[in-house]
């Protein structure tokens, strides 16, 4: 899998852009606030329709326009494909894939698989549960199109069960009608939990020989899923805390509220593991996903690494760089001195400077 191509128009900071990617390193170099990470933005969004940011369509659109343009080329399985992005400040984006609308947003996931890398994920660890449990969904949602529509459909029924607790506050007869969403939210919300321990399960099977590569051999890292209920009792927590979820007006038990852990021994790096041993396991955590994607798709992901690099120390700089050689990567950063002065292979430079990209031998 490899991109071929990037165009943009009207977003961002790029008033029009068109970019042709090697196939193996390319570095986008430049000042802070350039518009570097806005072009891994951008190909991320035309794999997964969400920007890594957070950001809402609106805020991509360049100021003063109404709308931005995204497309990318793309070669998968030896064919071309082409994903078009249309971006509005006032309604919802559309999306094609060779020239024809999709009508769900959903049904792009898979047609081009990302592994992103940022100085954000190096926090994942010590951050809170939400990050690590977005870090589940965004790459479930890419390796399988089923646990997009479980997770879809679990937020929209745990919105309208959150909402139907705020009435029933207020009018007990309502009480009645919420066993319609808890049905439906056990329905999706133990598919979800039987998906993340899977995948889980299978990242385990390559982050611990990552990890002992990566220190030597001198720690073994371990993923722990800590699932806020157990599927099995997942209807009986539900009912009981049916109470407290009217006190409070919103849903207390289910897998929205899941966590996991990164264990070394027995201590638990999110509390007790230094930032250098933090850094590390996530530094396994991606290189794990890189080869789990591979496994699952039976090809290379893209790799996005948005100035990663200058958070690393050279040893895991070198690890980073030695375990991507044969994946398309896209990498930003501020200088060429790291690559030049440590000989890492590079095989196209592109300058970037207020929105402007020039390519350079």
């Amino acid at each position: 899998m490899i991109v071929k191509s990037l165009e943009l128009l009207d977003y961002r900071n790029y008033n029009q852009l068109n970019m042709q990617f090697h196939s193996g390193t390319n570095i986008l170099y430049g000042e802070n606030a350039q518009g570097k990470t806005n072009i891994l933005e951008a190909i991320y969004l035309c794999g997964t329709t969400k920007s890594h940011r957070g950001s809402k369509d609106r805020e991509l659109i360049r100021f003063g326009q109404e709308e931005a343009h995204i497309r990318i080329v793309l070669e998968k399985n030896k064919i071309l494909h082409r994903i078009d992005l249309h971006l509005k400040k006032s309604k919802n984006k559309g999306v094609a894939i060779d020239g024809v609308p999709i009508k769900r947003q959903g049904e792009l996931f898979g047609m081009l698989n990302l592994v992103f890398f940022s100085p954000e994920d190096l926090y994942i660890i010590k951050n809170g549960p939400g990050e690590r449990r977005r870090f589940l969904d965004l790459e479930l949602c890419q390796l399988d199109k089923v646990y997009l529509h479980y997770l879809a459909n679990y937020n929209k029924t745990l919105a309208q069960r959150n909402n139907l607790l705020k009435q029933i506050g207020n009018n007990r007869n309502l009480l009645d009608t919420l066993y319609i969403w808890d049905t439906k939210l056990l329905e999706y919300g133990i598919k979800i939990i039987e998906a993340r321990q899977e995948f889980i399960h299978r990242l385990n099977a390559l982050v611990g020989d990552i990890h002992k590569r990566l220190t030597g051999g001198k720690e073994e890292l371990v993923l722990q899923y800590e699932p806020n209920i157990d599927k099995d009792k997942f209807e009986d927590k539900l009912k009981k805390s049916i109470d407290r979820d009217i006190a409070l007006k919103m849903t207390n038990v289910g897998p929205h509220r899941d966590d996991m852990s990164f264990l070394l021994g027995t201590t638990d790096i999110r509390k007790y593991g230094s930032q250098g041993q933090q850094r590390t396991s996530a530094l396994s955590l991606k290189l794990a996903e890189i080869e789990l994607v591979k496994t699952v798709i039976k090809q290379n992901p893209i790799l996005l690494l948005d100035d990663v690099l200058s958070e690393l120390d050279r040893s895991r700089q070198t690890h980073l760089l030695d375990g991507i050689g044969d994946i398309q990567t896209i990498i930003t950063c501020t200088g060429l001195e790291e690559f030049i002065s440590n000989r890492y292979q590079f095989d196209k430079i592109f300058h970037v400077v207020e929105g402007t990209v020039t390519g350079e031998n």
